[in-house]
């Protein structure tokens, strides 16, 4: 037999079922957060900064050429593995990663007189936090524009959509696993619709702040250089400008973190706004509210060949609950650190690309679940039709309009543990002293038209979770 532990990475002998299993689901987010994401991003801070200072006015450091600008830019542009793996190899002589990149970045000047004669202003009073905390912002931008809301975009849509078509699909509550005052379908999913809007407004809304003052915070290193010179404006113009972050003046040598925190828990709450979601879609297929379209080959059981599972919602909720462990580890513990420094964050950021991963394969899931589902309305309307006892609430309330005694005590009466039928309703209204036309509303009431403002809340989510 091979011995497993000599096979070559791949799909199936990955660790992390992201990189395995779910591979091909997450080709969009792995350049952004991955170590060659991270690698690409610290090249291009180092060049920003490079460039940057050609600009401030030096004495020792004229302004680059347009061709060596260019250069240096492509560089990042064309980033590729080849690059990355040339500055790991850098890093087993350094043993530092960040130093990596500046050698790995110098050794681009080769053939470039103005690059070569300024190679020393490469990573020019930095430290590594310099790099590596403006990286990180730049890389957490990134999935966030291109994976992360997007994601989230395509769900609200896909839910919109439903809320919209099944507004006036009236669908039994159940408060408490109890029948309850009917809703409809697409109200119950205007729900979600609203809060997940909601939701990602919160993510889109964080900024993503980041800092480059050295060692400590305080432009220590700069002034010793260039006494003189207004560092704080310029790095602010660095990090705004050049990086599109926002800068935040008061660090240690860290950016501490808070905004990813922020950032984190604001994914944890959306997350759980869809967990809360799965579970129901769960439920609503178990109660055969929903079925799902068969795919040819696909199998449910390996012993019950009838079943078609809601394994996508599965799926979601328990990517979910992953992404939220890990996101609420990051953010609890990412702004804590001893002193001006200490690198127990360094090795937790290094799993930012694992969090959110997993938080994309749940979108993904629900995405394709959601996908699947086709309305029984015959079930629901079943459902409702043996549920008349919740016409107590509306008869109840009529009656106390309109002085009639006791109409709770008389409905819980009536109602409690019994079986309700449309005859022993009405007939119970039929008996009552109210006036003519109130009657004759209550006669004309059933479960599936007591459904009060649900479908027009419904119709009118797509304006109001925009404002």
């Amino acid at each position: 037999m091979s011995d497993p532990t000599s096979s070559a990475l791949s799909p199936l002998t990955a660790l992390s079922p992201l990189d395995g299993r779910y591979a091909a689901k997450l080709a969009a987010l792995r350049p952004l957060l991955s170590e060659f994401g991270l690698m690409q991003r610290r090249v291009e801070v180092e060049v920003e900064w490079f460039i940057a200072l050609s600009d401030a006015g030096f004495a020792e450091f004229k302004p680059l050429s347009k061709t060596s600008r260019e250069m240096l830019r492509g560089k990042v542009a064309a980033f590729s593995q080849a690059d990355a793996q040339a500055i790991k190899d850098i890093e087993k002589t350094t043993n530092h990663d960040v130093k990596a990149v500046e050698y790995w970045l110098k050794r681009q000047f080769e053939g470039h007189a103005d690059l070569l004669a300024a190679a020393e202003f490469v990573h020019f009073a930095c430290t590594s936090e310099d790099i590596n905390n403006t990286s990180h912002g730049l890389m957490l931008k990134a999935a966030r524009e291109q994976v992360v809301l997007p994601a989230l975009d395509r769900l609200v849509d896909k839910l919109t959509q439903m809320a919209e078509a099944m507004a006036d699909v009236p669908m039994l509550s159940r408060t408490h696993g109890q029948t309850a005052s009917p809703t409809t379908v697409g109200k119950e999913i205007a729900n979600v619709v609203a809060r997940l809007a909601a939701a990602r407004q919160r993510i889109a809304g964080v900024a993503l702040l980041a800092k480059m003052n050295g060692a400590v915070g305080n432009y220590n290193a700069h002034l010793s250089a260039y006494p003189d010179f207004d560092w704080e404006s310029f790095s602010r113009g660095v990090v705004e400008q050049q990086l599109g972050l926002s800068f935040n003046p008061y660090t240690i040598q860290i950016e501490p973190h808070d905004y990813m925190a922020e950032l984190f828990d604001a994914v944890t709450r959306a997350n759980t706004i869809l967990i809360d979601w799965s579970r129901d879609v769960w439920g609503y297929i178990s109660l055969g509210f929903f079925k799902q379209r068969t795919k040819a080959g696909e199998v449910g059981s390996s012993t019950m060949p009838h079943k078609v599972n809601p394994i996508d919602f599965e799926n979601a909720e328990g990517n979910f609950g992953l992404a939220n462990a890990l996101l609420t580890h990051l953010s609890q513990k990412l702004p804590i650190s001893r002193w001006q420094r200490d690198l127990t964050d360094s090795t937790v950021l290094r799993n930012m690309g694992v969090a959110l991963g997993y938080a994309v394969l749940g979108y993904d899931s629900l995405a394709r679940g959601l996908d699947k589902l086709e309305l029984n309305e015959a079930n629901l309307a079943d459902d409702l039709d043996g549920a008349w006892e919740v016409l107590a609430e509306p008869i109840q309330t009529v009656m106390r309009r309109y002085g009639l005694p006791e109409p709770y005590e008389q409905l819980k009466a009536f109602t409690r543990g019994q079986p309700m039928t449309r005859e022993l309703m009405q007939g119970f209204v039929e008996k009552l002293a109210l006036p003519e036309q109130e009657k004759q509303r209550l006669l004309a009431l059933t479960p599936a038209s007591y459904i009060g403002k649900a479908a027009e809340l419904a119709r009118r989510v797509r304006s109001d979770s925009r404002n």
